[in-house]
């Protein structure tokens, strides 16, 4: 007969950050309209500031109002301490 051999894994907690290095990405999607969403795209901006332009210009282009807004951050996994 062979020997039993027992394994725990230790365990550790995971926080993440965001990168400081990495900028963050935002977008929006115009979802006006009734039968079917407009889906003018602003493209990937990298201030909250340039994509309220982008919706203005659109806004007052064509009068739509609702948008849905995509922020992306790349993020650091931090493992804490070994339990």
């Amino acid at each position: 007969m062979g020997t039993t051999t027992r394994y725990r894994f230790r365990e550790y907690t995971v926080t993440t950050v965001v990168d400081p290095v990495a900028l963050p990405t935002f977008e929006a999607v115009c979802v006006t309209g009734e039968d079917q969403d407009c889906g003018a795209d602003s493209g990937q901006m990298h201030t909250p500031e340039e994509l309220t332009r982008w919706i203005a210009a659109h806004c007052a282009q064509t009068g739509h109002d609702s948008y849905e807004r995509t922020t992306r951050a790349t993020l650091r996994a931090e493992p804490g301490e070994w339990k």
